[in-house]
Protein backbone atom coordinates (compact mmCIF):
# COMPACT_ATOMS: atom_id res chain seq x y z
CA UNK A 1 0.00 0.00 0.00
CA UNK A 2 1.69 3.43 -0.69
CA UNK A 3 2.52 5.75 1.45
CA UNK A 4 -0.19 9.27 2.32
CA UNK A 5 0.97 12.72 0.51
CA UNK A 6 -0.23 15.49 2.73
CA UNK A 7 -0.64 18.61 1.09
CA UNK A 8 -0.43 21.60 3.47
CA UNK A 9 -2.97 23.49 1.21
CA UNK A 10 -6.15 24.73 0.97
CA UNK A 11 -5.24 25.93 -3.01
CA UNK A 12 -7.45 23.98 -5.70
CA UNK A 13 -5.29 24.50 -8.10
CA UNK A 14 -2.20 22.64 -6.18
CA UNK A 15 -4.49 20.31 -5.52
CA UNK A 16 -5.38 19.47 -9.21
CA UNK A 17 -1.85 19.51 -10.11
CA UNK A 18 -0.48 17.03 -7.60
CA UNK A 19 -3.13 14.50 -8.88
CA UNK A 20 -1.22 14.95 -12.15
CA UNK A 21 1.94 13.35 -10.79
CA UNK A 22 -0.30 10.21 -10.05
CA UNK A 23 0.29 9.42 -6.75
CA UNK A 24 -2.36 7.14 -5.36
CA UNK A 25 -3.09 8.12 -1.62
CA UNK A 26 -3.31 12.17 -1.47
CA UNK A 27 -5.23 13.96 1.50
CA UNK A 28 -5.49 17.68 2.08
CA UNK A 29 -4.47 19.23 5.49
CA UNK A 30 -4.47 22.45 5.43
CA UNK A 31 -1.54 24.42 7.28
CA UNK A 32 -3.27 27.47 8.39
CA UNK A 33 -0.49 29.19 9.16
CA UNK A 34 -0.04 33.22 9.28
CA UNK A 35 1.92 33.78 6.14
CA UNK A 36 3.53 37.34 6.49
CA UNK A 37 6.37 37.88 4.25
CA UNK A 38 9.76 38.87 5.92
CA UNK A 39 11.39 42.30 4.68
CA UNK A 40 14.64 41.17 5.80
CA UNK A 41 14.53 38.33 3.02
CA UNK A 42 14.30 38.09 -0.90
CA UNK A 43 10.94 36.98 -2.36
CA UNK A 44 12.73 33.41 -2.83
CA UNK A 45 13.59 33.39 0.22
CA UNK A 46 10.62 33.71 1.40
CA UNK A 47 8.74 31.32 -0.29
CA UNK A 48 11.37 28.84 0.40
CA UNK A 49 10.66 29.72 4.51
CA UNK A 50 6.54 30.07 3.85
CA UNK A 51 7.15 26.69 2.38
CA UNK A 52 8.90 24.78 4.95
CA UNK A 53 6.78 26.35 8.09
CA UNK A 54 3.36 25.24 6.66
CA UNK A 55 4.88 21.17 5.45
CA UNK A 56 6.15 21.71 9.05
CA UNK A 57 2.81 22.84 10.69
CA UNK A 58 0.89 20.08 9.16
CA UNK A 59 4.29 17.58 9.99
CA UNK A 60 4.07 18.62 13.55
CA UNK A 61 0.01 17.74 13.87
CA UNK A 62 0.53 14.70 12.15
CA UNK A 63 3.01 13.14 14.51
CA UNK A 64 2.43 9.12 14.48
CA UNK A 65 1.54 8.60 11.11
CA UNK A 66 2.79 7.35 8.05
CA UNK A 67 3.74 9.67 4.90
CA UNK A 68 5.17 12.46 3.65
CA UNK A 69 4.12 16.45 3.96
CA UNK A 70 3.92 19.03 1.13
CA UNK A 71 4.33 22.90 1.80
CA UNK A 72 4.25 25.18 -1.14
CA UNK A 73 4.33 28.92 -1.30
CA UNK A 74 4.10 31.11 -4.62
CA UNK A 75 5.07 35.21 -4.53
CA UNK A 76 4.86 37.34 -7.48
CA UNK A 77 7.82 39.97 -7.38
CA UNK A 78 8.73 42.80 -9.89
CA UNK A 79 12.17 44.42 -10.09
CA UNK A 80 12.62 42.73 -6.25
CA UNK A 81 9.23 44.30 -5.00
CA UNK A 82 6.64 41.50 -3.76
CA UNK A 83 3.17 41.68 -4.78
CA UNK A 84 0.84 39.45 -2.70
CA UNK A 85 -3.04 38.65 -2.76
CA UNK A 86 -4.82 41.97 -3.38
CA UNK A 87 -6.33 43.37 -0.33
CA UNK A 88 -9.43 45.31 -2.27
CA UNK A 89 -9.93 45.74 -5.87
CA UNK A 90 -8.44 48.85 -5.65
CA UNK A 91 -5.28 47.15 -4.79
CA UNK A 92 -5.86 44.39 -7.90
CA UNK A 93 -5.80 47.74 -10.05
CA UNK A 94 -2.98 48.96 -8.97
CA UNK A 95 -0.87 45.59 -9.24
CA UNK A 96 -2.34 44.87 -12.50
CA UNK A 97 -1.17 48.54 -13.64
CA UNK A 98 2.46 47.87 -12.60
CA UNK A 99 2.34 44.75 -14.64
CA UNK A 100 1.06 45.69 -17.83
CA UNK A 101 3.90 45.68 -20.52
CA UNK A 102 6.38 44.40 -18.18
CA UNK A 103 8.69 41.19 -16.91
CA UNK A 104 8.11 39.98 -13.40
CA UNK A 105 9.44 37.04 -11.75
CA UNK A 106 7.10 34.22 -9.96
CA UNK A 107 8.85 32.37 -7.20
CA UNK A 108 7.30 29.01 -6.01
CA UNK A 109 9.18 27.50 -2.71
CA UNK A 110 8.14 23.69 -2.16
CA UNK A 111 8.92 21.54 1.04
CA UNK A 112 8.88 18.04 1.56
CA UNK A 113 9.10 16.92 5.19
CA UNK A 114 9.15 12.63 5.87
CA UNK A 115 6.61 12.50 9.13
CA UNK A 116 8.36 9.78 10.61
CA UNK A 117 11.84 10.31 9.65
CA UNK A 118 11.82 14.44 10.02
CA UNK A 119 14.13 14.61 6.74
CA UNK A 120 13.39 16.85 4.60
CA UNK A 121 13.43 18.61 1.30
CA UNK A 122 13.38 21.96 -0.15
CA UNK A 123 13.90 23.94 -3.34
CA UNK A 124 12.52 27.13 -5.10
CA UNK A 125 11.65 27.26 -8.95
CA UNK A 126 11.49 31.23 -10.47
CA UNK A 127 10.08 31.62 -13.58
CA UNK A 128 10.00 35.08 -15.91
CA UNK A 129 6.44 36.21 -17.15
CA UNK A 130 5.98 39.41 -19.20
CA UNK A 131 2.81 41.08 -19.63
CA UNK A 132 1.41 42.74 -22.92
CA UNK A 133 0.07 46.20 -22.30
CA UNK A 134 -3.27 46.19 -20.97
CA UNK A 135 -6.28 48.35 -21.33
CA UNK A 136 -8.05 50.03 -18.18
CA UNK A 137 -11.16 48.50 -19.16
CA UNK A 138 -10.35 44.77 -19.59
CA UNK A 139 -8.50 45.37 -15.86
CA UNK A 140 -11.46 46.75 -14.59
CA UNK A 141 -13.75 43.85 -16.29
CA UNK A 142 -10.98 40.94 -15.00
CA UNK A 143 -11.43 42.79 -11.41
CA UNK A 144 -15.22 42.62 -11.48
CA UNK A 145 -15.04 38.84 -11.83
CA UNK A 146 -13.57 38.43 -8.39
CA UNK A 147 -11.06 35.84 -10.21
CA UNK A 148 -8.03 38.28 -8.96
CA UNK A 149 -9.17 38.67 -5.22
CA UNK A 150 -7.71 35.77 -4.33
CA UNK A 151 -4.24 35.12 -6.01
CA UNK A 152 -0.72 36.87 -5.83
CA UNK A 153 -0.04 39.68 -8.04
CA UNK A 154 -3.99 39.73 -8.83
CA UNK A 155 -4.05 37.92 -11.97
CA UNK A 156 -4.20 33.68 -12.72
CA UNK A 157 -3.12 31.80 -15.14
CA UNK A 158 -4.38 28.26 -15.52
CA UNK A 159 -8.61 28.49 -16.58
CA UNK A 160 -8.55 32.02 -15.74
CA UNK A 161 -8.90 35.00 -18.25
CA UNK A 162 -5.32 36.38 -16.64
CA UNK A 163 -3.82 33.88 -19.56
CA UNK A 164 -4.59 36.42 -22.30
CA UNK A 165 -2.47 39.14 -20.42
CA UNK A 166 0.88 36.85 -20.82
CA UNK A 167 2.84 37.54 -24.00
CA UNK A 168 5.93 35.18 -23.06
CA UNK A 169 6.80 32.86 -20.21
CA UNK A 170 10.72 31.75 -19.99
CA UNK A 171 10.81 28.91 -17.14
CA UNK A 172 8.67 26.54 -15.87
CA UNK A 173 4.65 27.06 -16.40
CA UNK A 174 3.85 25.12 -13.83
CA UNK A 175 5.86 27.35 -11.28
CA UNK A 176 3.34 30.51 -11.91
CA UNK A 177 0.12 28.18 -11.57
CA UNK A 178 1.79 27.14 -8.13
CA UNK A 179 3.37 23.81 -8.49
CA UNK A 180 6.91 23.50 -10.42
CA UNK A 181 5.87 20.00 -10.84
CA UNK A 182 8.66 18.04 -12.94
CA UNK A 183 10.88 19.23 -10.74
CA UNK A 184 8.37 18.13 -7.87
CA UNK A 185 8.56 14.97 -9.87
CA UNK A 186 11.52 13.89 -10.16
CA UNK A 187 12.08 15.28 -6.00
CA UNK A 188 9.40 12.93 -4.43
CA UNK A 189 10.99 9.86 -6.82
CA UNK A 190 14.19 10.32 -5.25
CA UNK A 191 13.32 11.21 -1.42
CA UNK A 192 9.48 8.68 -1.45
CA UNK A 193 9.06 6.53 -4.14
CA UNK A 194 6.55 4.15 -2.02
CA UNK A 195 3.97 7.20 -2.73
CA UNK A 196 3.88 5.15 -5.98
CA UNK A 197 2.97 1.47 -6.08
CA UNK A 198 5.16 -1.36 -7.47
Amino acid sequence: MPRTLFLASESPRRASLIRLLGVQNIHIQASNIHEAMDDTLTPAENVARLAFHKAQHVAEQLIGKSGIVLGADTTVALEGHVLNKPEDAADAERMLMLLSDATHTVHTGVSLIDIETKEERSFVESTEVTFRALSFDEIRSYIATGSPMDKAGAYGIQEDFGAVFVRRIEGDYYTVVGLPLCRLYVMLKEFAPDLWEG
